[in-house]
């Protein structure tokens, strides 16, 4: 037990060396190190949260479930960290809770979201029509409509086809690069 209190020191002593390696071993610990690690998630100070939800998505132990919540945390970094760890995983039952963070307001989370997703594929197709259709925050389309375009699901068509309607140059860019993706190539034309 000292060994796990050591290395949790070193994972939250400020020193980015020093953290990193301790974050390998405490993975590496496997099951004796899960409950300190999810101990630590709930810490006030952000970097240790960070470095926390870290170690988590490197055991081959993480359960989506430990990730999900931090997607809300109040800390961008842990946001973040939280995607990121969530779009190694690819689990489909993470879908609808990373589209929702494509509605972020940190560029970080929502880019690491939409990776996440691509990842995760056709799953998270149906959560991403959805949202894109919804007349959700522009940016918050844009990053749906990205994610649908490298997904490349026949079943963006109808929504792709909607937004080459809309006003916006980026949601039209990324309708045209996923109907084009689909094999789709053809002119668009906004009827006069």
């Amino acid at each position: 037990m000292n060994a796990l209190r050591e290395l949790l020191n070193e994972l939250i002593s400020g020193d980015e060396a020093r953290a990193e390696r301790a974050s390998a071993s405490l993975a590496a610990l496997g099951a004796d190190a899960i409950p300190a690690l999810r101990e630590l998630a709930n810490s006030p100070e952000p970097e240790s949260r960070w470095w926390a939800l870290r170690t988590l998505a490197q055991s081959p132990l993480l359960q989506t479930e430990w990730l999900i919540p931090f997607l809300d945390d109040p800390a961008p970094e842990v946001r973040q960290c939280a995607a990121l760890g969530l779009g190694s995983k690819a689990d489909e039952r993470a879908a609808q809770a990373i589209v929702r963070a494509l509605k972020d307001e940190d560029g970080m989370v929502c880019s690491l979201a939409v990776k996440a997703l691509i990842t995760i594929g056709r799953e998270a197709v149906p959560s991403l029509i959805e949202l894109a259709k919804r007349g959700a925050p522009p940016s918050a389309s844009i990053h749906a409509l990205r994610a649908l375009a490298q997904i490349r699901d026949h079943r963006a068509i109808p929504v792709m086809m909607q937004v080459m309607e809309e006003d916006s140059a980026l949601l039209q860019y990324w309708a045209k690069e996923g109907l084009e993706r689909l094999g789709l190539d053809m002119v668009y034309l906004k009827p006069v």
